[in-house]
């Protein structure tokens, strides 16, 4: 009986795969491969690493959806590995008054015959008693040279006052000495003594893109070195206010903002690609917003480091002038000609053309309109400082300008800034 119901069920199953095959030959639509695509998509599932039929709609060229979680992972654990070495800690210690409670009489003044009558009363008040070194601060950094090179914020080393130290990821201390200060940019370096010291990559800040991955590596709070965090690139070119110890404040134009959790404390450290490649330098952060930091690009800093290695202090350039940017509505209200560019203008710190400055001594006025530098456009997105801060001390620029309705070009030989 059993011999027999077999029989029937493979008569019924050869049967009904005659069915479908003929149906296929003979449908209207049928094509040539119609059998084999039926077969494949059939016993695709089957094959080891196929789990679902290839749609035909989908271009050869297309970037996948979808990488395994594992392959993302081993991403940024190598990145990590390959900058964290090169990431330093930077205590920043002060000399602070000792306060103790000292004895003291409120009744010192009277004549004694007075003070008699108030008693053996003690007072306690607040006093000073020398002083001792003690931590008051953090950063971080990152080695850029095997000789101890340290790139970091200027915020975090503005006391000249206050010593610095460098703790290296592998626990080891050293004194750190500031050999600059970006006059222009929160940017500074310093000097370790040693020698072989691991340094990190330096990236492309101007390749990047929205929605990149972005991992922040600091000494997150002051207290939780090499501390790393991981998010994107949120956007670019932002222009913010920062403001910090020591009376620091300024505007930084240009940054890049990424949701990588950046701390107090992770001002100075790197902010890498996937390649583990600096491509920026942590700045501020958002106050009273979550996950919103800035870091000013890399590129920014090649300069400086540059200088530093050549002439052992940041040299920058100096145009010499006071300007207001224009846009539209500027353009409107001081009823101009054009609506981009950058009026020099003077102010309460200044005069519009700084005497004997580089862009005084090629003939730019007060109230020229700056339009273009070297045939790029002055506006809103690439202000004025961006174009001049791109070249060199001793190298010369094309400085359109709008003087009357009129246009001229002006030779500008930039110099170094001066100090003050």
């Amino acid at each position: 009986m059993r011999k027999h119901t077999t029989l029937i069920a493979s008569a019924i199953c050869i049967l009904f795969l005659g069915v479908i095959i003929v149906s296929l030959l003979n449908a209207p639509e049928a094509h040539a491969n119609a059998f084999t695509d039926f077969l494949g998509n059939l016993f695709a599932p089957l094959i080891p690493g196929n789990h679902a039929p290839k749609s035909s709609n989908v271009p050869e060229n297309a970037v996948p959806l979808y990488k395994p979680a594992l392959d993302y992972e081993k991403a940024v654990v190598e990145a990590v590995k390959k900058a964290s070495p090169a990431v330093v800690s930077i205590t920043i210690s002060k000399n602070v008054p000792i306060i103790e409670q000292c004895p003291y009489s409120p009744f010192s003044n009277l004549p004694p015959e007075f003070q008699q009558f108030f008693g053996d009363q003690q007072f306690f008040a607040p006093c000073e008693k020398g002083s001792k070194l003690q931590e008051v601060g953090g950063g971080s950094g990152f080695l850029i040279s095997s000789d101890g090179l340290v790139l970091t914020n200027k915020h975090v080393v503005l006391d000249t006052k206050a010593s610095y130290t460098v703790f290296t990821n592998d626990g080891k201390k050293y004194a750190g000495k500031v050999l600059a200060r970006d006059p222009v940019q929160d940017l500074a370096v310093i000097k370790i003594e040693g020698a072989n010291f691991p340094t990190v990559t330096l990236g492309d800040s101007d390749a990047l893109e929205l929605g990149q991955t972005a991992i922040a590596i600091g000494n997150a709070l002051g207290e939780f070195r090499n501390t790393v965090s991981v998010g994107v690139i949120s956007g670019l070119s932002r222009t913010v206010s920062a403001s910090g110890g020591e009376g620091f404040s300024e505007t930084i134009q240009g940054v890049i903002q990424t949701d990588a959790a950046v701390n107090p404390g992770n001002s100075g450290g790197p902010l890498l690609n996937l390649r583990g490649e600096v491509v920026g330098i942590n700045t501020a952060i958002a106050s009273g917003a979550q996950s919103i930091g800035f870091s000013i690009p890399v590129n920014r800093a090649k300069r400086d480091i540059a200088s530093v290695k050549q002439h052992g202090e940041i040299q920058t350039p100096f145009l010499g002038v006071r300007y207001l940017m224009i846009t539209p509505e500027v353009a409107k209200s001081q009823k101009l000609s054009v609506d981009y560019g950058a009026l020099v203008r003077g102010s309460s710190d200044g005069p519009a053309v700084t005497p004997g400055s580089p862009a005084a001594q090629a003939g730019v006025q007060a109230e020229d309109i700056i339009l273009e530098v070297n045939g790029k456009k002055v506006d809103r997105e690439h202000p004025l400082s961006d174009y001049v801060n791109q070249f060199g001390v001793g190298e010369t620029i094309q400085v359109k300008v709008n003087r009357g309705g009129k246009e001229l070009t002006l030779s500008v030989t930039l110099t170094k800034r001066p100090a003050n």
